[in-house]
C-alpha cells in the first residue's frame, strides 16, 4: 500500500481547479475559487510525493451545521482508502472544533453510486430532495 501525505489548508485555487477537471469537467474560474479557498473552514488535498491526488473541504457555521463538499480523488487513485481518509480526517475536524455535548448536523450530496461509500460512516439519506440553482453574475 501507498503512503500519502496528507496536507491542510494548503490546497490552492489551481490545484483545486486541476482535481475538479480530472473527474467532473470544466471547472470554476481561478477567481471565484481563490474566494472559495479563502472561505472553506477546513480544506485536505492528500499527495503521492509531489502529485496531488485528492482533495476535500468542509464549509459550514462552526456551530450548527458542517457541509462536506467537492471530495474528489483523480480516477487512477480510487478505491485505494483515501477517500475513506479524507472523510475521516473531515469528521476529526468535526470532533474537534464542535462544541462539545451537542449534536451538529453533517450533510453533504452524493450521486447514487457514491451511497454506499458515505453509508459506511453513517450517512443516511431521507426524503428530502436537493434544489439547486446555477445563478448568473453579470
Amino acid at each position: 500500500m501507498n503512503t500519502y501525505t496528507i496536507k491542510y489548508n494548503e490546497l490552492t485555487a489551481e490545484q483545486f481547479i486541476t482535481l475538479w477537471e480530472s473527474v467532473w469537467g470544466n471547472g470554476p474560474s481561478v477567481e471565484q475559487t481563490e474566494l472559495a479557498m479563502k472561505n472553506t473552514l477546513f480544506r485536505i488535498s492528500v499527495w503521492d510525493n509531489d502529485k496531488i491526488v485528492a482533495m476535500a473541504r468542509m464549509i459550514g457555521d462552526m456551530g450548527l451545521d458542517y457541509y462536506i463538499k467537492d471530495v474528489v480523488v483523480i480516477p487512477e487513485y480510487q478505491h485505494k482508502g483515501i477517500g475513506r481518509m479524507m472523510i475521516n480526517e473531515l469528521l476529526n475536524f468535526i470532533n474537534e472544533n464542535g462544541v462539545k455535548g451537542t449534536d451538529i448536523f453533517v450533510e453533504l450530496c452524493a450521486m447514487p453510486d457514491k451511497i454506499p461509500f458515505y453509508s459506511k460512516f453513517g450517512f443516511e439519506s431521507n426524503e428530502a430532495q436537493r434544489l439547486k440553482i446555477m445563478k448568473h453574475i453579470g
